[in-house]
């Protein structure tokens, strides 16, 4: 994949790339393992906000540089306190990061190499897709550090996992594989680390090919599924399918379902008539 970075600000904490369709978002502090410090806070904000607004931006991967995904929030010191007011806001403010991933209207891709603990492991579980390497390593580290959990875990965990899964994973906090995670439904795909790049370059290819506006209506519908009734969630199957079905995209879709049918009606027919010659 060539792309060119483009600084989300002024010091490359977080780098925002374009090939095409797909746009990459780095965390970019492989020193720290790609722990998340205000400056890359700020960058990563402006990034997904840019990504929002950029029509032309089919799908996102997300990722960590220096083989690993990230070791979560910088805990390490230097933090900006003039930023916010108390830590309440601040923790809102983290809030708000991890909410404008998991709104967004495009399929979003984690590509996670090495570690992906704390806020770090529950950014890459707001994504769509989880596709790890077999030496990522996952864990919601949180009461180690005497901490609960945050960035969503809370709300996806139980959802992906089961409540009392989500229970061990929070108040033990233990380190597990790549292998136990996808057990465990957390990580959709497993791949050797040198073919990481290629699997997530094809699977950000085969969703730049269906209709954005689909992929959108599926991913809202399947997200807020969860919390509906069976009534409310086929009502809203039904208007999403009423504004699909008037779009220029399911017009294209149905010429070429029409044009592939012809041609192996025309093809089929061919063989019958061959084979009844040839009899």
């Amino acid at each position: 994949m060539t792309s060119t970075p483009t600084t989300a600000s002024g010091v490359e904490s977080v780098q925002l790339c374009r090939s095409g369709p797909v746009a990459t978002i780095v965390l970019n502090r492989p020193e720290r393992k790609n722990a998340i410090d205000t400056a890359a806070w700020v960058q990563l904000q402006e990034a997904v906000h840019a990504v929002a607004e950029d029509d032309d931006i089919r799908v996102l991967v997300l990722t960590g540089a220096g083989g690993n995904f990230s070791a979560g929030a910088d805990l390490g010191g230097g933090e900006d306190s003039r930023r916010h007011r108390t830590q309440l806001e601040r923790m809102q403010w983290f809030n708000d990061i991890v909410l404008s991933i998991h709104a967004l209207r495009i399929p979003t891709i984690a590509r996670v190499d090495g570690l992906a603990i704390g806020i770090g492991m529950n950014i890459a579980l707001a994504c769509d897709f989880v596709v790890a390497t077999d030496r990522a390593r996952f864990s919601e580290i949180f009461i180690k550090r005497a901490l609960s959990v945050d960035g969503g875990g809370s709300w996806l965990l139980p959802r992906l996992v089961g409540l009392h899964r989500a229970k061990a994973l929070c108040l033990l906090g233990d380190m597990i594989p790549a292998a136990e995670a996808q057990d465990l439904g957390l990580v959709t795909y497993i791949v050797a680390p040198e073919s990481l790049t290629s699997t997530v370059d094809d699977l950000a290819a085969r969703l730049t090919a269906k209709s954005r506006l689909a992929l959108a209506q599926t991913k809202r519908l399947l997200d807020e599924g969860l919390s509906l009734t069976l009534e409310q969630a086929l009502e809203n199957e039904a208007r999403a399918q009423a504004i699909n079905i008037a779009s220029e995209d399911f017009k294209i879709a149905m010429e070429q379902f029409r044009s592939t049918t012809t041609e192996t009606s025309a093809t089929n027919g061919k063989s019958a008539a061959n084979g009844k010659s040839d009899g």
